[in-house]
Order: structure tokens, then C-alpha cells, then sequence
């Protein structure tokens, strides 16, 4: 239910009906200022796809004729998902695309996710309200090193967030980035630091979200 919270209404959305032509899909892409916007059947349930603002004009610019239906340049048909999607499946699908249409539980045309949104969420972990530092720290990966890099931490103070990259086979280094909570010390994060590596948890990079600055730790670096 995480996406469902994201999502924007069909009732706030700017969409086209698959009888439109061309002509008037333009107009409507024209006046909303969106380069693309779903295509919905006549009932305004079903997702038909979207149409981009730039297929129409290299249509018109070819000698296109601006009559046509609106389907006739309709793209990304199949680019859906549903509202009860698990979460990862949304990163697999969204990929280039500027939003992805949400399907309700009858496969109607629920809303969309953008992009914006999407990253929004996860730059929360970031926010300057809840974050004083960010730590890359290098490990192997093995079972059980997040449990005891948490539990490093955890003994100096709380953990804002936690995200772990390259976790795909065959990789033997592990990036873990966590982000500590606001008002943290430079002495506390000192000890974290020194606590962490004493244990070869290598932290190569920290990330100061109140001044934007990054300290990178080249001794630890790949």
C-alpha cells in the first residue's frame, strides 16, 4: 500500500480520450505545459497509453496528418503496474519513463507515479530535519555484516536510515550507506568512525547534509 499513498489521482490528472485526434492532443499537451499525458478510452477507466508532446510535432513537422487519431502515436501501452505492486517491481518498470500508470484492483486506470515522487520518498532519508551525516562504508557482504555495523552504530546513537548497494552476484564489495540522525557530534561521529574500522567496516566517504560537503577517507578508497 506504500505506492498507493504516492500515486496522483486520475481526478487530478491531465489525460486524453483515444477519440481525440492528433490536433487536439496538442493542443491540450500545449496548454497543460506537460510533454506527455495518459491516453484513456471513451469510459475514462481504461489505460490506452500515453502520448508525448514530441511525437506529435515531428509528426506535424513531417507533413503528419494532424487528424489522425490520437492512438496512432500512443507509446509505452504496456508500461503499467498494479496498486498493490511490491516495491522493487516499480524501479524495474519506471526506468526512462517521466511516470508509470497505476492500475486498481479491477485494472482500472487508477493514477500515475512520477518520477519526483518516487525520488522524493527516497530522499527523505536525507532530509535536513532527521540527518547529520551520511557513511559509505565498504564490507564484504557477508552474512551478518549489516547486523554488526548497526550494532556498531547503535551504541552511540540512533540510525536515520539504511541503504545497501551492489547487491547483485558476484560482487564481493558491499556499499551500505547510512545516514545518522540530526544534532550528531563530530566527537561522536569520530568514535563511530574509528569504532566501525577497528572492525574493517571501511567508511570511505561522509557526507555532511548540513554544510553539503563530502569527506572522502582516501586511505579506504577502492
Amino acid at each position: 500500500m506504500l505506492i498507493k499513498t504516492l500515486v496522483l489521482k486520475k481526478d487530478q490528472l491531465t489525460t486524453v480520450k483515444e477519440n481525440a485526434t492528433l490536433e487536439e492532443a496538442l493542443q491540450i499537451l500545449e496548454d497543460s505545459g506537460f510533454r506527455c499525458v495518459p491516453i484513456l478510452d471513451e469510459s475514462g477507466r481504461i489505460f490506452r497509453g500515453n502520448i508525448y508532446k514530441m511525437h506529435i510535432y515531428r509528426h506535424k513537422s513531417q507533413g503528419g496528418n494532424m487528424q489522425l487519431p490520437v492512438t496512432y502515436l500512443l507509446k509505452n501501452a504496456t508500461k503499467t503496474i498494479d496498486i498493490d505492486s511490491p516495491f522493487f517491481k516499480v524501479f524495474f518498470n519506471i526506468k526512462d519513463l517521466p511516470y508509470i500508470a497505476v492500475l486498481d484492483e479491477n485494472h482500472n486506470f487508477y493514477g500515475i507515479l512520477t518520477h519526483a515522487k518516487l525520488l522524493g520518498m527516497l530522499s527523505e532519508a536525507w532530509n535536513l530535519n532527521i540527518g547529520s551525516y551520511v557513511l559509505t562504508i565498504m564490507s564484504t557482504g557477508q552474512q551478518g555484516d549489516l547486523f554488526e555495523m548497526s550494532k556498531i552504530i547503535s551504541k552511540y546513537t540512533s540510525i536515520a536510515g539504511i541503504l545497501t548497494l551492489d547487491a547483485k552476484k558476484g560482487t564481493f564489495v558491499r556499499r551500505t550507506l547510512i545516514t545518522l540522525p540530526a544534532g550528531l557530534k563530530p566527537k561522536t561521529l569520530a568514535e563511530i568512525v574509528d569504532r566501525l574500522e577497528r572492525k574493517q567496516y571501511r567508511v570511505v566517504e561522509i557526507d555532511d547534509l548540513q554544510t553539503g560537503e563530502t569527506i572522502r577517507n582516501e586511505k579506504n578508497a577502492l
